[in-house]
């Protein structure tokens, strides 16, 4: 995850309910579009529609089984975006604590 275009498609994608509904479905076991209709109060055609979005930011891809296809989750791009946060977060928990520092020093 190094761009901030990158990290904005995933926070985008997830920000959606149903999106989050259908990431997790996929974490249970690959399914169809038809298949997460069926288990979701959206129409068929939107759940297309999410699952084009959380495949354009790399958190879902289509596998052909047969004749259906079916849509996985992938971790990996949930991973980049973890380690992303956490670099984020140590870089302010450096900056933090030399702000403490000076302070610190000051009252001194």
């Amino acid at each position: 995850m190094g761009t901030y275009d990158e990290l904005a498609a995933v926070f985008a994608a997830l920000s959606d309910e149903t999106r989050w509904e259908i990431l997790t479905e996929l974490g249970r076991a690959d399914q169809s579009a038809s298949s997460l209709a069926t288990q979701l109060p959206v129409s068929r055609q939107a759940i297309a529609k999410h699952l084009n979005s959380l495949e354009a930011c790399g958190l879902v891809e289509p596998v052909k089984v047969g004749r259906e296809i079916r849509y996985r989750a992938l971790g990996a791009e949930l991973n980049k975006t973890a380690r992303t946060l956490e670099r984020i977060g140590a870089e302010w928990d450096r900056r933090l604590a030399a702000i403490k520092e000076i302070a610190e020093s000051i009252e001194e």
